[in-house]
């Protein structure tokens, strides 16, 4: 396993040191971004297509209200990080909205529904790349510094 990750260290550095290797690099290290809104974006849009297969696991009273603005907010961080505005807050705005989808949906619906478990693992996944966006990648900290 050690010897392995040495290779590919090994072999990430030498692509890194060609001129052109850099490049196709950093290209797929942009890709990374659109990578990780494209599905914000797309969850968003569902929560509208789907509004009402939704509102059975919101928790809360109102549920309809609840998945149109969850919805929204998802659409919104997406937004935010392709347009670069106010990206830091609505990272971490976005990774509390999936700290509360884990505590409040996905952990209690553990014994109740197939893709709980799934849906609390994918969301908490998702909560500490928001994170990390607002920590290493975010362009504007106007609001958080």
């Amino acid at each position: 396993m050690v010897l392995c990750i040495q290779n590919a260290k090994e072999y990430v550095n030498l692509l890194s040191s060609q001129p052109n290797h850099r490049t196709m690099l950093n290209s797929i290290n942009n890709l990374g971004k659109w990578l990780f809104i494209i599905p914000f974006a797309a969850f968003g849009i569902i929560h509208f297509i789907n509004a009402d297969k939704m509102m059975d696991i919101v928790p809360l009273a109102g549920g309809p209200f609840w998945v149109y603005l969850t919805g929204i907010a998802e659409l919104a961080f997406a937004a935010s990080v392709i347009l670069g505005k106010w990206d830091k807050l609505a990272a971490m705005l976005c990774a509390l909205m999936l700290l509360l989808y884990v505590f409040l949906i996905h952990a209690p619906g553990l014994n109740m529904y197939e893709t709980a478990a799934g849906n609390l693992l994918k969301d908490l996944g998702l909560a500490g790349g928001a994170l990390m966006y607002a920590k290493a990648f975010a362009k504007d900290n106007s609001i958080v510094g």
